[in-house]
């Protein structure tokens, strides 16, 4: 069985570590760790010790592990925060691991602000996408700790949240924390965050100053429409059913065909800030309209797809658990079809039927791709005709 001794680091060239880790260096033979943890620890090491960078692609570094006994690993701050533990834990489920951990980088500039922070929503950007950080920011979370990489910055961070209206955060910037010549902390608003360049490795706090209006069924007139047709949008309370019945709570990744204003898209998204949401239109002034809307609402994350639905490259899109069909040209059983390819085992469809004949072919291509109908539910808005929601799993 491999041994995996850990150790924690922060910036500092002087290393302020335990007896018991200091120990373990001195009769260490093989170690790893970035190269920043090289140049900290290089006076740290013993004479003919091997060392082996943590560099990407992963599977090198494993290769190489699995040739040594027992490896000395340096890494920042907590191992298992977002750390190389993790890694090591997944690829080599049998090793045994001890850890040596240091205050991670969130905590340390908490600490040197003051701030509480056991209700922090921790994120990491670090060759990341943007998807919990978006969650944080459509839930409103009071105090949010973002790791940052060297493209996802301080920077990017504020001019994406100021792109989406979420103007209701203060940052707090800490750069090289623990380097006793390089440690920086900054106090700052998003606009000018935009204007700074920062020290790497750095990390963020945003801490939110006003809570944001949290809208519940977006009325209609609120929408950038479509060539100002106030008919081309789903109507909120057809909107707010139809969510209800593709149960959103339970599932991760929703797609909506036939998307035109976004509406349902966006209300999904700020209900339901954990999905991943797929839309899909084949107008070319989609792109430029759910753009609009998800701005204005505030849902960032939202993948819109161009094009004839029957003719994209699904498998490059996250397969869905739920699928909303809001237009279809014509081609409803095809596209049920192109659904049941890639629909995951307990997925669930829905749709809203306009007449007599779209109810019809949707029943009918149920059927042809052996589901069954569990729900339906007619409603009426106004003066408009009749909607039945139905639901097939």
């Amino acid at each position: 069985m491999q041994k995996f001794y850990i150790i924690g680091l922060n910036d500092n060239r002087h290393q302020n570590l335990t007896a018991d880790a200091i120990s373990m260096i001195a009769k260490g033979k093989v170690f790893s760790g970035g190269k920043r943890h090289h140049e900290i620890t290089a006076s740290l090491l013993p004479d003919q010790a091997l060392w082996i960078d943590i560099t990407i692609p992963l599977s090198d570094v494993f290769m190489q592990y699995h040739n040594h006994q027992e490896i000395v690993i340096f890494v920042s701050g907590d191992p298992l925060f977002f750390g190389f533990a993790n890694t090591i834990h997944r690829e080599i489920p049998e090793a045994n691991i001890k850890m040596f951990p240091s205050f991670n980088s969130l905590q340390t500039l908490a600490h040197r602000l003051l701030i509480p922070y056991q209700s922090m929503r921790n994120v990491s950007l670090t060759g990341r996408v943007w998807d919990a950080l978006d969650e944080a920011l459509i839930n409103g979370e009071l105090l949010i700790g973002v790791l940052t990489d060297r493209e996802k910055t301080p920077a990017a961070i504020a001019n994406r949240m100021l792109e989406y209206g979420y103007d209701n955060y203060h940052m707090y910037v800490g750069e090289a924390l623990g380097n006793e010549d390089d440690e920086q902390i900054s106090s700052l608003t998003l606009e000018a965050t935009i204007r700074k360049n920062f020290l790497f490795p750095n990390c963020l706090l945003l801490e939110r100053t006003y809570q944001r209006k949290h809208l519940f069924g977006i009325p209609e007139s609120d929408f950038n429409l479509l060539n100002g047709r106030s008919k081309m949008i789903t109507k909120m309370p057809v909107r707010m059913t139809t969510l209800s019945l593709l149960d959103l709570h339970n599932r991760h990744s929703f797609w909506d065909i036939g998307f035109c204003t976004g509406s349902v898209s966006i209300e999904a998204k700020l209900q339901f800030p954990h999905l991943q949401v797929t839309a899909f239109e084949q107008r070319n002034e989609g792109i430029e309209l759910m753009l609009k809307n998800c701005r204005k609402f505030g849902t960032p994350g939202i993948k819109s797809v161009i094009g004839n639905f029957l003719t994209i490259n699904l498998s490059t899109l996250p397969a869905p658990d739920a699928v909303f069909i809001g237009g279809h040209g014509g081609q409803l059983i095809e596209i049920l079809k192109q659904i049941d390819l890639v629909l995951l085992p307990g997925g669930v469809i829905v749709f809203n039927s306009v007449s007599d004949e779209s109810q019809r072919l949707f029943r009918t291509g149920i059927q042809k791709i052996n589901r069954q109908i569990t729900d339906c539910i007619r409603i009426t808005v106004e003066q408009f005709n009749p909607i039945e929601i139905i639901k097939a799993e």
